[in-house]
């Protein structure tokens, strides 16, 4: 097994464990999903905080608009009804206008932002201080976490437009973020050069290591593609990638 040290700007971002022979593309493709996975739990997060603040999302035809205009042009949230929250709800105005102000009461405030905490926790930069790694799992529990923490509060479901629901059903828009909501987006892409670079990387690593295997002797320690910081490199979301045998 082989560890990756996944770093973005200088900051860690996770570990990941790796079988020594998995393919190149593989390792990179893995990568970038679990990488890609943490994101949506911070914009999930992000949301759900909104969520617990000031109720579901108002369509999109009444974002942002006054009560007066609302009033004047006559528009109704037709989920407002179907979408009441365990127990009842409370006011708190949404002041950016996304949301439709009827909170949840306390105790199921509580619920959300208690798993909120949990997942965050889960996909956290601090996992590497740790030593502990992440992985596609670890994703898909945070997930979990977050859409049962939803479904406890909100059984009938959220509305289709609802930016919690949409990240569950891989429906979200990742062209960028609405303003005011304060997600993250999506991260810069990697270029084709840049990805190249990166396989050639890994490339040699596996070869250095195969012939580890071979002549079971530690001469690979004095090797330039030992050194840690060999990878000093900007990567758009991925960077100084260190690669040990365990």
């Amino acid at each position: 097994m082989v560890r990756l040290h996944v770093k973005r700007g200088g900051e860690s971002q996770f570990l990941l464990e790796a079988p020594g022979s998995a393919r190149l593309a593989e390792l990179t493709a893995l990568a970038a999903r679990i990488h890609n996975g943490r994101l949506k739990v911070q914009r999930l997060c992000s949301e759900m905080e909104e969520l617990a603040e000031h109720g579901i999302s108002l369509p999109y035809n009444m974002q942002g608009l006054t009560d007066e205009q609302i009033e004047e042009l006559k528009l109704k949230d037709e989920w407002a009804e179907k979408c009441v929250p365990s127990g009842g709800s409370i006011f708190r105005k949404d002041e950016m206008g996304r949301r439709n102000g009827f909170a949840p009461n306390k105790k199921m405030q509580q619920v959300i932002k208690k798993t909120i905490e949990e997942a965050k926790a889960l996909i956290s930069k601090k996992q590497v201080q740790a030593n502990t790694y992440v992985n596609m799992e670890t994703v898909k529990d945070a997930l979990e976490q977050l859409r049962g923490a939803v479904m406890i509060v909100y059984p009938m479901g959220l509305p289709p437009h609802d930016p919690i629901r949409m990240e569950f059903e891989d429906k979200e828009d990742l062209s960028g973020t609405h303003k005011g909501q304060g997600a993250p987006g999506r991260e810069p892409v990697v270029s084709h050069e840049e990805q190249k670079e990166m396989m050639l990387y890994y490339y040699r690593k596996q070869e250095e290591l195969k012939k580890l295997e071979e002549e079971d002797d530690d001469s690979f320690l004095n090797a330039e593609w030992a050194d840690n910081h060999a990878l000093k490199r900007q990567f758009h979301g991925v960077k100084d990638i260190k690669w040990g045998p365990r």
